[in-house]
């Protein structure tokens, strides 16, 4: 058999693949992911009865524009790592750049403050319980990028793993962000990192065996 024959037996039969397949499988899984987070968190933790109130508060567009931008960033980082040979760029950088600006606004705020003041900035009334919560709510949105990456072809399978549960994690806090009484800046960049920190740990744990492909 000629290399020529070779070849024209490998493409017999191969049809092309849809370049919106990725777009469509990215959009079912994060709408059913975020569906199923939303419905948790406003049916069994109930929205925040003041959330209306907070639309006032310049920290509560700032919570909210902190986790929208890491949700963002990291989803980004989601779609290069589900293929091959895409580099991650200035993703790292960029989520860095948020949490330092929230890290920096939570020093401000502690600065002029109290030692109870302090204490009660950083630990608010839910510091026990937020992080597991929102890995609680990321959890939906863990498995779904999770399928994303499956239908694809990572090949850095750990960090593959770390960038869905850090994507999984922040739209899992931006979700939580609805329930959350707190909107204190040294508590949001404590404890929120924490919640986003958990489902990224496991992620890149599993991802070397869930992403095998």
């Amino acid at each position: 058999m000629t290399t020529d024959e070779l070849v024209k037996m490998l493409a017999a039969g191969v049809e092309p693949v849809d370049p919106r397949q990725m777009a469509r499988r990215f959009c079912l899984a994060l709408a059913t992911g975020t569906l199923i987070a939303v419905a948790f968190t406003a049916g069994i933790l109930r929205l925040n009865p003041a959330l209306s109130r907070y639309l006032s508060e310049p920290m509560f567009w700032i919570r909210e524009a902190y986790c929208v931008a890491l949700s963002a960033i990291a989803l980004l980082g989601v779609h290069r790592l589900a293929r091959p040979g895409r580099r991650l760029g200035l993703v790292p950088a960029a989520l860095a750049l948020v949490i330092i600006a929230m890290w920096v606004l939570a020093v401000v705020a502690l600065a002029p403050a109290s030692p109870q003041t302090r204490t009660r900035l950083v630990l608010g009334a839910t510091a026990a319980v937020c992080p597991f919560l929102i890995a609680l709510i990321a959890a939906p949105l863990f498995i779904a990028h999770l399928w994303i990456m499956r239908g694809l072809a990572p090949t850095r399978l750990r960090l593959a793993g770390a960038a869905a549960g850090f994507a999984a994690g922040s739209m899992g806090a931006l979700v939580y962000s609805l329930h959350c009484p707190e909107l204190a800046a040294p508590f949001i960049g404590i404890w929120y990192l924490c919640g986003i920190l958990i489902p990224t740990m496991l992620g890149a744990w599993l991802g070397p065996w869930l992403l095998r492909w």
